[in-house]
């Protein structure tokens, strides 16, 4: 069936693409305004798109026609840090996702500690298996609801038991215990299930080795 997306408003529109664009990895993001105050939110519209420079982007919708704290806080302060979800935190995860005011503190709402960054202020969230450490490079401003955020990483965190070989940046993905994103209000995934597809080397392919 053929959806044009000219004669659909922006709820259907949104309820397209993130019912079939899955699963999406969650930004758990960090960030802090210029006087100190902490917030933190999940969003699904979130992915790395290169591996140098090291980058990220975020996704960020409005609130009441006005900038969401994460997005206003990294305008002020070109600092952010995308924390991965474990499985075991998807219920604090989803109380953070609240709409509380900007005076209100997720972390605390959670029940979320928090350790100190190595090269940002804003801190990660303590028991993230991933927790990313990223300065803004560009707020891309598409339309009058959204802002993608391009933010470069300049540090990583990963849990000690999911690091094979930290000489090789070797990581054992699988014991990061992280989520995805599913469609509706409230599905997400496991990354339980897997399996490889081992990559043809294309003299492999025209010599018949496949």
């Amino acid at each position: 069936m053929l959806f044009d997306f000219d004669t659909l408003d922006a709820q259907q529109k949104y309820k397209l693409l993130t019912a079939t664009v899955v699963p999406r990895p969650i930004a758990w993001v960090v960030t802090q305004n210029s006087k100190g105050a902490v917030n933190c939110a999940p969003f699904s519209f979130f992915n790395a798109f290169s591996g140098e420079p090291p980058t990220v982007c975020l996704g960020i919708g409005a609130r009441d026609g006005a900038p969401k704290d994460t997005a206003a806080n990294i305008h002020q302060t070109g600092e952010f840090v995308v924390n991965l979800v474990h499985e075991a935190m998807v219920q604090q995860m989803n109380i953070t996702a609240i709409d509380f005011g900007a005076e209100i503190d997720e972390l605390a709402q959670a029940r979320l500690d928090t350790i100190p960054s190595t090269k940002v202020t804003p801190p990660r969230i303590a028991g993230c298996s991933v927790a990313i450490e990223c300065k803004r490079l560009v707020t891309l401003e598409i339309g009058t609801a959204r802002a993608i955020v391009v933010g470069i990483v300049v540090a990583m965190h990963v849990a000690d038991e999911a690091v094979r070989d930290a000489s090789r940046c070797y990581i054992d993905t699988p014991k990061l215990g992280l989520l995805g994103r599913m469609h509706g209000g409230g599905w997400y995934t496991r990354t339980h299930d897997q399996f490889e597809v081992p990559r043809i080397n294309e003299n492999d392919w025209w010599s018949g080795k496949r």
